[in-house]
């Protein structure tokens, strides 16, 4: 069973005369939030606290989803904490829109906003805004959420280089925020939470003056307990312009079987890395990629896939072998990180062989239908798996052609040699 440990700190910093982030680190519930409000007159203060308050109660409403969700992360679940995540920050959202529209005083007040709902050993990331979430895993650092700033759609577009976004008028310059409007687009993210691993909530007054890679290094020179206190002060020591606000979860577990929950997260993103399909995405990408897929477990002796029958699913080998067989024939063996059925993802055509579990092979599996609804949702990601997904077949239209050349020449020389045979 997972544990968590969280720690959590606000700071006004050295330029600001008030405080307008808020936080909130409440293990039993397994909700930790991070939020940089906007508005004069204290009224950020008001909408980042607003928000942090209706999300919070409306997971304590539904709690019963997080806890379905631990008990079993079907897909259907994972599915239904998604959006329970995302229906409270658009609850939030309208509270806050609300209340401006009635006020004069908070008019145009927002929030930027993140959170992390732990269920079981599933993590759901909710995100508005240029706040941010990393995870702190195996000693690297990565970052779970994109910026929703001008400056980051410049970057994507192409239009400005990395040096140019240094030091651009725009790079505070938010295009989305909680209350700003009645709603807002929420960026949500379902996550592996494996013992050892550690997220690092934050608003833009710490990450301004770290870079991703410094991250993993501070986390690894001191305590969790300390971490909160580290960041702030780096923050202050390097300006403190803003409000500084950081909340950091550990994750624990059973020694007995916390090897083994590491071990298969790290093959299962290992093994997506090397896949001609994925392996371009961001380290985000493919966790949302992940967030898709499940796990199956084969017997020896099972059949995986069945040829000339149609399927709609890529396997990936976690554990175990299996056999690829053509006519009845093996013609290939597939061990960990080995994948099959990837053109499952593209028609439901016949499978073009029956792949056999060798031992107990335990697999993960991306289907078809769940793919596509994610592509739905990112553009970006979508653009490039389809990108992937013309090389591929290009890759594949190379090696037909190679085969038929051969077969060609072959066919030539046996004709060729055909009549000195009959004389």
């Amino acid at each position: 069973m997972l544990t968590t440990e969280a720690h959590g700190k606000t700071d006004v910093g050295r330029k600001r005369q008030h405080n307008e982030d808020a936080m909130l680190v409440d293990p039993a519930l397994g909700l930790y939030i991070v939020a940089d409000g906007m508005g004069g007159h204290a009224a950020g203060e008001v909408a980042s606290a607003r928000a942090v308050e209706v999300v919070k109660q409306h997971l304590i409403t539904n709690r019963s989803i997080m806890k379905d969700l631990a008990k079993d992360a079907s897909q259907a679940n994972r599915a239904a904490a998604a959006s329970l995540v995302e229906v409270a920050v658009q609850r939030a959202c309208a509270d806050i829109y609300k209340t401006a529209t009635t006020d004069a005083s908070k008019r145009g007040m927002g929030t930027t906003f993140v959170c992390l709902a732990i269920g079981g050993s599933k993590g759901v990331i909710g995100h508005v805004g240029d706040s941010r979430v990393y995870l702190v895993r195996n000693g690297q650092c990565h970052r779970l959420t994109e910026d929703h700033t001008l400056i980051s759609a410049q970057l994507k577009a192409g239009t400005i280089t990395k040096e140019q976004a240094a030091t651009s008028q725009y790079r505070n310059v938010i295009t989305r925020a909680v209350g700003i409007q009645e709603s807002v687009q929420v960026d949500t993210l379902i996550v592996d939470a494996v013992p050892g691993d550690l997220f690092v909530l934050c608003s833009d007054g710490l990450h301004g003056y770290l870079n991703d890679d410094e991250v993993a290094s501070v986390v690894a020179a001191a305590p969790l307990a300390e971490l909160p206190e580290r960041f702030v002060a780096l923050a202050n020591e390097r300006g403190g312009k803003d409000n500084i606000t950081t909340v950091v979860v550990g994750c624990a577990g059973d020694p007995a079987t916390a090897t083994e929950e590491v071990a298969e997260a790290q093959s299962r993103m290992e093994a997506l890395k090397k896949i001609p399909l994925f392996r371009h995405l961001t380290y985000k990408e493919q966790t949302a990629v992940l967030s898709t897929a499940s796990t199956r477990t084969f017997p020896a002796g099972r059949e995986i896939v069945t040829e000339g029958q149609p399927g709609e699913e890529l396997f990936v080998v976690i554990r175990g072998r299996v056999s690829v067989e053509k006519n009845g024939v093996e013609i290939a063996e597939l061990r960990a990180g080995g994948h099959f059925g990837e053109m499952g993802l593209i028609d439901n055509a016949p499978r073009s062989a029956t792949v056999r579990a060798i031992e107990p092979t335990r697999t993960m599996v991306i289907g078809r239908g769940d793919l596509m609804g994610l592509m739905k949702r990112e553009s970006i990601l979508a653009v490039k798996l389809l990108w992937s997904f013309v090389q591929v077949l290009s890759d594949r239209l190379r090696e037909t052609n190679s085969e038929l050349s051969e077969a060609r020449q072959e066919l030539a020389a046996a004709q060729a040699i055909q009549p000195f045979a009959e004389d």
